[in-house]
């Protein structure tokens, strides 16, 4: 079995990303405006997409590129269209 990279640089930006989402939380229990809310959900979304670009990013870096210099084609093409998918399903 391969070892798959670490991302455990991205356990700061997640944290920032759940302190958001509670202040969000807190926005509604207080009735702040919706567009306050929502101004704070779309940073949160651009937060999120961020630390999920940076995954893929690293995904692609080491297990793609570990599969293409092992000349694993079967595995490549499984990675590949895997990450299609993520694409796929993005906005």
């Amino acid at each position: 079995m391969s070892q798959h990279p670490s991302h455990l640089e991205q356990i700061p930006r997640l944290n920032r990303a759940a302190g958001q989402i509670e202040g969000i939380k807190r926005m509604v229990r207080e009735g702040q405006y919706c567009v306050d809310i929502l101004t704070q959900l779309r940073a949160v979304r651009s937060a999120i997409k961020t630390i999920e670009l940076s995954v893929l990013e690293t995904h692609m870096k080491s297990c793609l590129v570990r599969s293409c210099q092992c000349g694993d084609d079967s595995s490549r093409d499984k990675q590949l269209a895997e990450i299609m998918g993520l694409l796929k399903k993005y906005e």
